[in-house]
């Protein structure tokens, strides 16, 4: 279908705000005009100009507008925020037909912009390629409807079912390849927040930074209930927020926040609400193995990356173990490596 295909387009388009438009969804815009595309948009990053500004700037002759389809992967906002409503702008360029894939969830559109294109006497179709543009915003939706971030579970195992050998010090045994090593790098990019447990901090020692991919490195996140962990770690070097969380009061330093929970009660409840005040829309959980059990035993995960490894370690850490009634759904081959992804709810 036309449709399809111009929607698919928008999805397209609207996959290059990855990393920059969060808090933000991500959304595309396509402009045809007699079968012909002659204007594109995507938001490129939050406080900018939306999508469907974009693609009307883009149209070299501005008198087509008012016999063209703007094709739009989320449904135009209709209140003002850091920009003024994209309906008003299509209103005003004189667009007469609307095509939309998904109705925004956020409160303060949410059918509004639909409502107010239509009340103005343009038609409006909604609903085309439907579940993919709620899949492209799965992050933007989770945040708003379950009032917590998006997360998503990450860890590399061996052929035997372990993530690591038990040790009191040394490096890390490396599971992943260098392909899969960059592709963490990326994951970790396209996250608001990154966490980690206390042995996985004093073990390894990770700076959780984005090094080998473009972006924006996440907040930093690490459980700390007793103040064990040393001031040297890579942690606590200042260069990117963090946020440790502690059973114990502790005096915040430069770019280094801790947050007393309480740790008789269940905690991951604690750290979603946290983190949700703070617009922080997506979590990756890095480690370590009882940690992401934890998220996985409580229901409270979105999706889930394993790579499986040909080593084999024959004894140590085991890794976790998803619910039995869960299979993954696709499978990506990296050299001798096999990467598996797993859904919970809104990718379905």
């Amino acid at each position: 279908m036309e449709e399809e295909k111009y929607m698919r387009r928008c999805i397209q388009l609207a996959q290059n705000g990855l990393c920059s438009t969060a808090p933000n969804p991500m959304v595309g815009a396509v402009i045809v005009c007699d079968g012909r595309i002659i204007g594109e948009g995507y938001h490129v990053r939050c406080g900018e100009g939306h999508a469907e500004v974009n693609a009307i700037r883009s149209v070299k002759d501005p008198s087509l507008l008012r016999r063209s389809t703007i094709y739009v992967s989320l449904e135009p906002c209709s209140h003002y925020g850091k920009t003024p409503p994209c309906a008003d702008l299509i209103i005003e360029k004189g667009i007469p037909r609307i095509v939309v894939g998904c109705q925004d969830p956020f409160s303060k559109v949410a059918g509004r912009g639909i409502q107010k294109l239509r009340d103005a006497g343009r038609e409006v179709v909604v609903g085309v390629l439907e579940a993919e543009c709620r899949h492209l915003i799965r992050r933007f939706i989770t945040f708003h409807t379950h009032r917590r971030p998006y997360v998503t579970l990450k860890w590399a195992e061996s052929a035997d079912g372990y993530i690591d050998t038990l040790r009191d010090g040394g490096s890390p045994v490396v599971l992943s390849n260098p392909l899969t090593a960059m592709l963490v790098h990326k994951q970790r990019a396209e996250h608001s927040a990154i966490l980690v447990g206390t042995r996985t901090a004093l073990l390894d020692n990770p700076s959780l930074t984005v090094r080998h991919w473009y972006g924006r490195s996440p907040v930093r996140v690490v459980l700390d209930r007793n103040l064990s962990l040393p001031t040297s770690l890579h942690l606590f070097d200042g260069t990117v927020p963090t946020l440790v969380f502690t059973a114990r009061q502790a005096t915040s330093t430069h770019n280094v926040e801790y947050i007393q929970a309480d740790y008789t009660r269940p905690l991951l409840p604690q750290i979603m609400e946290t983190l949700y005040q703070r617009g922080l829309q997506s979590l990756l959980v890095e480690g370590g193995s009882q940690l992401l059990q934890s998220f996985i035993d409580s229901s409270l995960w979105d999706e889930a990356f394993v790579e499986k490894t040909p080593l084999m370690l024959h004894n140590g850490v085991s890794a976790p173990r998803m619910d039995s009634h869960f299979s993954y759904d696709t499978v990506q081959h990296f050299g001798h490596d096999v990467r598996h992804y797993y859904a919970e709810r809104l990718c379905k």
